[in-house]
């Protein structure tokens, strides 16, 4: 199959004759990848918008709302879902909380501990946007992309994350 060069191809390519010793076995899979990582925060970013959301809000929303009912989680498990400092997380809750989106719960059996709870309208912002953002990210980027071309590169994605102890982690 005959495919048109792209921006990571020309990238590589220029790598190759200028330094090729830097060009390794996953370079341009990696390349791909963050070109792919970029790409998908662009259209994020510019659909967050019509909801008023910074991605951070956007993944504290939705990881609570994929939490399941009550959709609720103590802040520090929060934080280790989103990979976020406790303090970054704090900052952003205390946003969402603002906003009438979260609300935070006494926990009846650890005085010192909260909950964070996504109120009513916290759940229908994060399914709304959940659904927006889907549908925004596949019609921008992957418009034109056969399905089955979609799946194999989500297969093989999986296939290298299984193969890799460190993407497993």
């Amino acid at each position: 199959m005959t495919t048109t060069p792209d921006p990571v191809d020309t990238w590589i390519d220029a790598w190759r004759t200028e330094l090729p010793e830097s060009v390794f076995a996953s370079t341009e899979l990696t390349k791909r990848i963050l070109f792919l990582s970029a790409e998908l925060e662009a259209v994020m970013r510019r659909r967050l918008g019509d909801f008023q959301l910074t991605p951070a809000e956007f993944d504290v929303l939705t990881a609570l709302r994929r939490s399941g009912e009550p959709y609720r989680m103590k802040p520090n498990r929060l934080a280790r879902v989103l990979m976020l400092s406790t303090g970054g997380t704090t900052n952003v809750t205390h946003r969402l909380v603002a906003r009438g989106l979260v609300e935070r719960e006494a926990d009846p059996e650890d005085a010192r501990s909260t909950w964070l709870r996504l109120t009513p309208e916290g759940v229908d912002t994060a399914e709304r946007a959940v659904v927006t953002v889907g549908q925004a990210t596949q019609s921008d980027l992957f418009d034109g992309a056969p399905t089955e071309l979609v799946d194999k590169a989500t297969d093989t994605l999986r296939e290298l994350f299984a193969a890799s102890p460190r993407l497993r982690e």
